[in-house]
């Protein structure tokens, strides 16, 4: 895949990912139902809510990453051993900064 279809491919995630947050921030700011067994339920939804939300977070600060690495021309390479990052890994995660192996070892 070329730079600059990666580059269209993070830019469609990354916007995807703002549409989720803004739902996810809608949601989270919705009043407290009074019912108590609902606001049980309510307040468990939001803790899941307050997890996508972290993820979706995380997830833009890499793709920000990656653009960044596009720019610089360093993008495809492994951060860690600056090895080539296979392209189909690329393609299922294209804003990983690690290869296979080195993804390992940041685990």
């Amino acid at each position: 895949m070329k730079n600059e279809e990666m580059e269209n491919k993070l830019k469609v995630l990354k916007t995807d990912l703002q549409r989720r947050l803004s739902a996810i921030d809608a949601d989270l700011g919705a009043a407290l139902d009074p019912d108590s067994e609902d606001r049980i339920t309510q307040v468990e939804n939001d803790q899941v809510l307050t997890e996508m939300r972290r993820e979706a977070r995380e997830q833009i600060a890499s793709i920000d990453a990656a653009l960044e690495r596009l720019k610089r021309e360093t993008f495809g390479r492994c951060v860690r051993c600056l090895r080539p990052i296979e392209t189909k890994r690329l393609n299922a995660l294209p804003y990983t900064p690690f290869c296979v192996a080195c993804a390992h070892l940041a685990v």
